[in-house]
């Protein structure tokens, strides 16, 4: 189950891909707007900013702004960053593999087999789908159209 931490980062990510590129917004426009918790979401902005999702500047003009673009950016990565492995348990994980202590025949075990299709499941459509593609879910059908003259 995605935490709040992954929920909340999600959401703030979101909203940084509404910006232009470069244009900074403050933690405190982010939180608000999305309603999270201010002093937590320092916390998981700080996170994805060590992890090279964003980028933060101090002092005037200052602010969060996405360090690729949105296009480039798949929701998987961010999910991975703030919650871990998508496996259910751990012997079913791509990236934190761990076999079980209690198995005696892990190619037979129907728990890590069926674990292990619902976590190909969840990343096959969390690994191929980009941040601009979620924040577009976002956006209604009118402000998706765009006329060029």
């Amino acid at each position: 189950m995605l935490t709040k931490k992954g929920k909340y980062g999600l959401k703030a990510m979101v909203h940084l891909a509404g910006y232009l590129p470069g244009e900074a917004t403050l933690v405190t426009d982010i939180a608000t707007a999305n309603q999270i918790p201010k002093k937590f979401l320092d916390t998981i902005l700080g996170e994805l900013r060590n992890a090279g999702f964003v980028n933060s500047k101090k002092g005037k003009g200052g602010g969060y702004t996405l360090a690729r673009p949105a296009h480039q950016i798949k929701v998987g990565h961010i999910v991975r960053v703030l919650d871990g492995p998508l496996a259910p348990i751990q012997c079913a994980s791509a990236t934190s593999y761990r076999r079980c202590d209690d198995c005696t025949d892990e190619k037979r075990c129907g728990v890590r087999l069926i674990m292990l299709e619902a976590r190909n499941a969840i990343a096959e459509v969390l690994d191929n789908r980009t941040l601009a593609e979620m924040r577009a879910l976002t956006q209604s059908d009118d402000a998706r159209l765009m006329y060029y003259i």
